[in-house]
């Protein structure tokens, strides 16, 4: 058994969906297929969330896009005009209807979660119909019956146990001795014990892939992107990138806590703990042998990566009455951070003044000032930039910090990091 991933980029459109089509006729093995919300839905359905929240009248209008946007696919992909998916599908925008009919009565990330993650429901109905149409037998499974999580909307916390149980007895049945196997199925959504629809975290469907292959005892894991495999930087900030050939679990965990986009940070623990390799490939170019992460950290160190983490805000948190920030003082400012769900990516302190850094965020970061400001000074500074280098050294400082401000600095051995601005 093998577990591939793919992201929205794999599934932007008609073609999209049927270039995965060609990928998977590769492999003749048994696969668990973990897909993403298409192109930019997750985008498309945070705004319905938003224009439901505030109230401004275009909550339908919001909608709409998105339900165009996926009838759209499904023209281009079915000349059946009569095929069940098409049911099938608005029948799934209804969870949607359902959700925005009524005044909002729960919290903001509840919301998020009921309406947000009805995207993966509808990429992997409608890729699931497709292959079945074109002769590549499937079988769908809702992951909210697999995965098990408490009810931390929007980062919910994985009960392994129960899970381990459940994905065995949802795949098991699936498997048909002498025949390929292909299950497709959802990542970043799981389920409460209450029943009620929960995330993994923004971009967690690297994780739900994670998950499956730990409780399956899955041969490897491929997560399919638009890019040749890992890079040491963003193409978007950097003209000339490099392939990572192979990295080591350890590495990956650090690129991906400090913020590298092509991995989740959670998915490396569950496959390591398993020695189960990772492969980042291409889609457009599957053949091609990507990156592959494992226990071999021969070539961690040979070329430096760069991590761009745009949309930061530093934090200065400091005593009303000038006195040192102690251990006691720093209990409680965690603890705010933790009740908020406001995750650090950067954290300085000095005698009077502890600072951090954070991803700006309009539900979270100016609430959580405003809690700070009860018991602390508080200044901020926003639209920063924080810089992480692996393996650095004087020219690769040079490459990102010329012509900037940095107004925070940080290096270890093997990591430099800056907070800077224009």
């Amino acid at each position: 058994m093998k577990v591939f991933k793919f992201g929205g980029a794999s599934v932007k459109n008609a073609d999209a969906v049927k270039n995965v089509k060609e990928v998977i006729d590769l492999f003749k093995e048994n696969l668990v297929v973990v897909i993403s919300a298409m192109g930019k839905t997750t985008n498309g359905l945070e705004k319905v969330v938003s224009s439901y929240l505030n109230k401004d009248g275009k909550t339908q209008e919001n909608l709409q896009v998105v339900k165009d946007f996926h009838l759209t696919i499904l023209n281009d992909l079915f000349a059946n005009k009569s095929h069940s998916i098409f049911t099938d599908i608005h029948n799934t925008f209804v969870e949607i209807e359902w959700e925005i009919e009524d005044e909002a009565v729960r919290e903001y990330d509840y919301i998020y979660d009921q309406i947000v993650s009805v995207g993966e429901l509808l990429s992997t109905k409608i890729v699931s119909a497709y292959l079945n149409e074109v002769g590549v037998k499937n079988n769908w499974t809702d992951s909210r019956n697999m995965i098990l999580t408490d009810n931390t909307y929007r980062n919910a916390k994985v009960d392994w146990e129960q899970t381990e149980k459940l994905i065995t007895q949802c795949i098991d049945p699936l498997i048909k001795p002498g025949a390929q196997n292909i299950i497709i199925t959802q990542g970043f959504i799981g389920s409460s014990s209450e029943l009620f629809t929960t995330t993994l975290g923004r971009e967690g469907s690297d994780f739900s892939a994670g998950i499956l292959a730990h409780c399956l005892n899955a041969e490897s894991v491929t997560i399919w992107k638009d890019v040749p495999g890992m890079l040491n930087a963003d193409p978007k900030w950097f003209d000339v990138t490099e392939k990572l050939n192979n990295i080591s679990y350890h590495e990956a965990v650090e690129l991906a806590y400090y913020g590298a986009s092509v991995i989740h940070p959670k998915t490396i623990k569950p496959l390591h703990n398993k020695q189960i390799p990772l492969f980042v490939k291409s889609f457009v170019n599957p053949k091609e042998d990507g990156t592959i992460i494992n226990d071999n950290s021969t070539e961690d160190s040979l070329i430096p990566s760069f991590i761009f983490k745009m949309e930061q805000v530093l934090i200065s948190i400091s005593a009303k009455d000038y006195s040192f920030v102690m251990e006691d003082n720093l209990s409680h400012i965690f603890g705010l951070f933790s009740d908020l769900g406001v995750k650090i990516n950067l954290m300085q302190n000095a005698a009077i003044s502890f600072s951090v850094c954070v991803d700006f965020d309009q539900q979270k970061t100016l609430p959580l000032i405003e809690l700070l400001r009860k018991d602390y000074k508080v200044l901020y500074n926003e639209n920063l930039e924080l810089v992480t280098i692996r393996h650095y050294d004087d020219k690769t400082i040079e490459r990102v910090t010329g012509n900037k401000t940095i107004i925070v600095e940080q290096k270890s051995r093997n990591t430099a990091r800056f907070v800077m601005r224009d």
